[in-house]
C-alpha cells in the first residue's frame, strides 16, 4: 500500500509543482536574480510578416490595422504570406499593393512555416516580426516590439496576450492567460522566456536562419536565440489583443495542434535540457514546457492510486470525493448549458480540457502524426 500511496502523492506534487511550484521557485529567484532588458527608442528595419490562409473575411481589416501602424514607412515592409489560400484573400491583398502591401504567395498549401519561411527569404529587413490574422495590434505595437532589440543579448521578443470575450469579459482561458504572462514576466527577469506568443513575436533576422518548415515557428525560434546564446523576453508594453473563439468546441482541437507541434520542436532539441550546458534555461525547459504536457499522466496517477486507498481508508475517500466533484463540475459545465458561466465553473472545465487535449497529443505524435497544415480558429 506504501507504494500506491507514494505514486499518489508524488503525483499530485508533481501537478502542483508544474502549475505552482514553478511559479513560486521564479518569484524567490526573481528576488535575487534580475536581467534587466535594455530598452530604448530603435527604428531598424522591419519586415512584418502575416501569415494567412483563406482569410477572405478578415484579411482586410488586419492590413487597415498593419497600416495605421506608428512606424517609419520606409524602414517597414508588410509582407502576407498566403499558404496557397483558395479563396479572395490573394485578391484582396493585391488590391493594397499601392500601399506598399506585398503579398508571397506559397505554389502548394504545405502548412503555416512553410509559409513564413517563404516569406523569409524573400524579405530583408534586420528584424522580422510575425502576426496572425486574427491578432489586432495597437498603434504602436511595432514600434514598441522592436525597443527590446537595443539590448544585444535579446534574440527575440514576445508580445503580451490580451484575451476577451464578446463583451470584454475574462474567460476562463483569459485567466489561464494571465497566469502565462505572469510566468513570461517572470522568466524575462530571472533569465529567458521559454515560449514566444505565436500571433505577435519578433526575432533577429540571425536567428531566423535557418528556417524550420516542419517546427512550430514561436518554440523553435525561442530555442534557436537561446541556442545562439541569447534570449528571449516578454515586452508588456507589446500587446496583441484577442476575441474568444466564435466556436468553442474547435477549441480542443488547436489545443491539440499546438501541443503536438511544440512536442515536436522538443523532441528534437532534448539535449538543450541539460544543465551542464543550458544552465538554468535547462531547469526552465523541464519546469513550464516537459512537466506541463506531463500532467495528465499525473492526474491519472493520482485518480487511480486515489481509488485504491479510498477503499480502506476513510481520508482517503475523502479526497476521492473532491476529485470526483471536480471533474463532474468540468464535465457539467462543457456538456450543460444551465452550470452558472462564472470562472469557478469554467476553470476546472479549461483545465480538464487542456489536459485532455495534452494526451491526445502524445497518442498523436507517437503514432507519427505530425502537423504541418493549420487551419486558423475563427473568433
Amino acid at each position: 500500500m506504501w507504494f500506491v500511496e507514494w505514486i499518489f502523492w508524488g503525483s499530485l506534487v508533481f501537478i502542483a509543482y508544474a502549475y505552482v511550484g514553478y511559479l513560486l521557485a521564479l518569484l524567490v529567484l526573481s528576488c535575487f536574480r534580475n536581467r534587466p532588458v535594455l530598452v530604448s527608442d530603435i527604428q531598424p528595419s522591419v519586415s512584418f510578416v502575416i501569415t494567412a490562409y483563406n482569410e477572405e473575411a478578415r484579411i482586410k481589416e488586419k492590413i487597415e490595422n498593419s497600416l495605421h501602424q506608428q512606424y517609419p514607412p520606409e524602414r517597414l515592409e508588410i509582407v502576407v504570406a498566403s499558404d496557397c489560400s483558395s479563396d479572395r484573400t490573394d485578391d484582396i491583398v493585391r488590391s493594397y499593393a499601392a500601399l506598399g502591401v506585398r503579398l508571397v504567395r506559397a505554389q502548394e498549401r504545405k502548412g503555416k512555416e512553410a509559409a513564413q519561411k517563404l516569406a523569409v527569404s524573400q524579405t530583408n529587413g534586420e528584424i522580422l516580426v510575425f502576426s496572425d490574422v486574427a491578432t489586432t495590434l495597437p498603434p504602436q505595437g511595432i514600434a514598441n516590439i522592436v525597443k527590446s532589440f537595443s539590448d544585444p543579448t535579446v534574440g527575440c521578443v514576445s508580445s503580451v496576450d490580451q484575451f476577451v470575450d464578446a463583451q470584454g469579459n475574462l474567460s476562463g482561458e483569459g485567466a489561464y492567460v494571465k497566469y502565462e504572462m505572469l510566468l513570461r514576466h517572470l522568466e524575462t527577469k530571472v533569465n529567458t522566456l521559454v515560449g514566444l506568443s505565436g500571433s505577435f513575436f519578433a526575432a533577429r533576422r540571425t536567428v531566423c536562419s535557418p528556417w524550420a518548415d516542419d517546427l512550430q515557428s514561436d518554440f523553435n525560434t525561442l530555442l534557436n536565440s537561446m541556442k545562439a546564446g541569447l534570449r528571449g523576453v516578454s515586452d508588456p508594453a507589446s500587446v496583441g489583443y484577442y476575441k474568444n473563439l466564435t466556436d468553442e468546441k474547435k477549441e480542443y482541437q488547436r489545443k491539440v495542434r499546438t501541443v503536438l507541434r511544440g512536442i515536436a520542436v522538443l523532441m528534437r532539441s532534448l539535449p538543450m535540457l541539460n544543465p551542464l550546458r543550458y544552465g538554468i534555461f535547462a531547469w526552465q525547459l523541464f519546469s513550464h514546457k516537459l512537466c506541463r504536457w506531463l500532467v495528465p499522466f499525473a492526474m491519472i496517477g493520482t485518480l487511480g492510486s486515489n481509488i485504491v486507498l479510498g477503499i480502506s481508508s476513510g481520508p482517503y475517500r475523502v479526497l476521492l470525493l473532491g476529485q470526483i466533484l471536480f471533474y463532474a463540475i468540468a464535465a457539467a459545465y462543457a456538456g450543460c448549458s444551465w452550470m452558472p458561466r462564472s470562472n469557478v465553473f469554467r476553470l476546472p472545465s479549461f483545465f480538464v480540457l487542456v489536459n485532455l487535449s495534452i494526451i491526445d497529443a502524445w497518442m498523436r505524435y507517437f503514432r507519427g502524426d505530425r502537423v504541418f497544415r493549420w487551419e486558423p480558429s475563427k473568433r
